[in-house]
């Protein structure tokens, strides 16, 4: 079993990794809901969303796995993201409005493939102005400009990233009430 922090690998069963004492989940996090299943489950005990891949997802979450080259580049090469240091940060986050209340009135593989194009916006947006994603919770994200790589104009850049994503979450809304007539919003802060 890999680390989800450092990917040491580690004994099955084990609850924290022997090499940097992170926690080892045990748990699987449902895409749509947010909560916490056994791995054993195939579908979420909560809102009943398949759970199917979800660990293999969830084991391997190194950054090199979900951060585009040139970023994952950066951060390697920029010692104080590795060593950790003490700075201003300008943290994004996004919330899809009513996803309960979609999530309840959408097949769950329909809901699932929304969700993922959802997700996949977010962090491509996050990512054109250099911030990272720092946790994707059941229906959004919390991102952070600023760290690991330092910039002067951080929120500045979370702004822009806030402006571009709002067009390419309005534009995916319009495409999903046109096809599917659902009505899609998110919620920033």
């Amino acid at each position: 079993m890999n680390c989800p922090s450092c990917g040491s690998d580690n004994p099955e069963g084990a609850r924290f990794c022997g090499e940097c004492a992170h926690p080892i989940a045990e748990i699987l996090l449902c895409a749509s809901c947010g909560a916490s299943n056994p791995r054993t489950r195939k579908f979420c005990n909560a809102c009943g969303h398949g759970l199917a891949g979800v660990f293999a997802q969830q084991a391997n979450p190194l950054p090199v796995a979900y951060t585009p080259k040139h970023l994952a580049e950066k951060i390697l090469n920029t010692r104080s993201a590795i060593e950790g240091e003490r700075k201003q940060v300008t943290v994004l986050f996004a919330d899809l409005k009513g996803s309960m209340d979609l999530s309840e009135s959408i097949d769950p593989e329909v809901w699932h493939k929304i969700m993922e194009r959802f997700f996949q916006i977010l962090t491509d947006g996050v990512h054109r102005f250099e911030g990272t994603v720092n946790q994707y919770t059941g229906d959004g994200i919390m991102a952070l400009f600023g760290a690991p790589i330092a910039h002067e104009d951080h929120a500045a850049r979370a702004c822009y990233a806030a402006l571009a994503l709002q067009d390419k979450l309005s534009g995916y809304a319009k495409e999903l009430r046109q096809q599917k007539g659902i009505s899609f919003s998110c919620g920033w802060v």
